[in-house]
């Protein structure tokens, strides 16, 4: 194989990618800014964590904007590299690795070569059943760590390896844990790449997106001839190409791990991890010439010509995600450092000396690391007074308190002898101890009854 050749091979890259995710994945859920996850969808705590800043329930406004960047960005990501995800990045496609690749073939020998993914061992002899044993223990095992890998971005790594000390307690934390485990077994031992074939959605989407420049695994046909059958007879070099380079040695077919002839054009079974640009580079190398299958566009092979990377399609998708994020960003930077949520209860009540008072549940939370005395105060109506609490009250960290809030006035505010009159209200809940400013502010309204009923 000529230096050329090997300075092409995309296996090293692909491992190292593999590697890079890995170490990513397996990472981010124990890596904390100001004690808080880089992300966390917590369904324990309702919290989301996001770059370090935890998001209540109540602030989950977030989520719209994150799961349209997310879309865009695989319809980006699509229509720019096709299903480089796949290949490159995909779980699924690091545990097929690891499992057929490392474990099956490298370390126990039960594949004789990694150049034929479509021969499967032979079953038949005791060795192999023995080694097929081992395989499905190891990974069964390390199914686990990978589902506890999963289950850290729904729960806190910390709280995980405190909850599964206690099943009993934590029952259904078990149930997905050992659910997505076997899963994992289930996928990656028995139903293999016919997972990307015929149950991922992905290979759906692409048919959509991809257009003439999305880069993919493309065979040269002007070098290396079409192929297609006609009555199983297999040609392989049409006159149009009278010096075609294809060898048939069908290298490329042998490796393909979702078991496709990449030489009959773009398949939707194609996942781009280029083994077979490997294969084939490793084939024509021996031969001193460049690989027939290489990551480049349609467009590129048709007419010999760099890929366009910025057309209209890629630039669009890009302003759009560019709106997304600003969008996100803007609305991240509203985070309030406290929660408080309002309810009315009953109309009002009418005391002695035309004393009218107005019922309300004051849910608070605080969201602070620190426990805060709390208490709160009207802000635009000077004759509404508070007499129920009539102190403050502490809230520990990350905890809520509901209060029984009664408001009174002793006023007459009534505008209208029939109708019940709609006084505006602005609540000003604040930290009494905090060296910063911790403050909110919520409308409400105060209903004073009509003259009439005052007499």
């Amino acid at each position: 194989m000529t230096d050329e050749a090997k300075t092409r091979l995309y296996s090293k890259r692909r491992y190292v990618m593999y590697g890079i995710t890995t170490i990513l994945l397996f990472c981010i859920p124990f890596v904390k800014i100001n004690g808080n996850q880089i992300f966390l969808l917590s369904f324990d705590h309702k919290q989301l964590h996001l770059l370090g800043v935890a998001f209540d329930m109540q602030e989950l406004y977030l989520m719209p904007f994150l799961l349209i960047l997310m879309f865009l960005a695989i319809f980006f990501m699509t229509t720019l590299a096709g299903r480089v995800w796949c290949g490159w990045a995909c779980p699924q496609t690091i545990f097929r690795v690891l499992y057929r690749d490392l474990l099956e073939t490298k370390i126990l020998g039960l594949r004789k070569r990694m150049e034929n993914r479509q021969l499967e061992p032979d079953m038949s002899l005791g060795i192999n059943k023995a080694k097929k044993t081992i395989a499905l223990v190891v990974w069964a095992a390390l199914s686990l760590v990978a589902a506890s890998n999963l289950m850290w971005y729904f729960v806190p790594p910390e709280d995980f390896f405190q909850y599964i000390q206690n099943p009993i307690e934590h029952k259904y934390l078990f149930i997905f844990w050992l659910g997505f485990a076997i899963a994992l077994v289930a996928i990656v031992v028995f139903i293999k790449e016919n997972f990307c074939i015929y149950m991922c959605p992905y290979s759906r989407v692409q048919s959509v997106l991809y257009d003439n420049d999305t880069i993919m695994t493309v065979y040269d046909y002007k070098r290396g001839g079409e192929v297609f059958d006609i009555k199983g007879i297999k040609l392989w070099k049409k006159p149009e190409v009278p010096n075609a380079e294809c060898t048939g040695c069908e290298a490329c077919v042998k490796i393909c791990p979702t078991h496709i002839d990449i030489r009959k054009g773009m398949q939707l079974e194609c996942i781009n991890c280029l083994e077979c640009s490997d294969a084939c580079t490793k084939v024509m190398g021996r031969l001193g010439k460049p690989t027939l299958i290489s990551w480049t566009s349609p467009q590129s092979i048709e007419d010999r010509q760099k890929v366009r990377y910025m057309r209209f399609k890629t630039i669009g998708y890009v302003i759009a995600m560019t709106v997304v994020f600003v969008g996100l960003l803007m609305m991240s930077s509203k985070k309030e450092d406290m929660l408080l949520n309002i309810n009315r209860q009953e109309l009002y009540t009418i005391r002695d000396n035309a004393r009218v008072e107005n019922s309300y549940i004051f849910l608070f939370q605080n969201t602070q690391r620190e426990a805060h005395e709390f208490y709160f105060e009207v802000e635009n109506n000077a004759e509404i007074q508070i007499k129920r609490p009539s102190k403050p009250f502490r809230i520990e960290a990350g905890e809520k308190s509901k209060q029984v809030v009664v408001l009174y006035t002793e006023a007459n505010l009534a505008q209208d002898a029939q109708k019940d009159t709609h006084i505006p209200l602005t609540i000003k809940a604040y930290a009494l101890d905090s060296k910063e400013p911790i403050e909110v502010f919520r409308e409400s309204v105060f209903i004073y009854p009509p003259s009439k009923a005052l007499q």
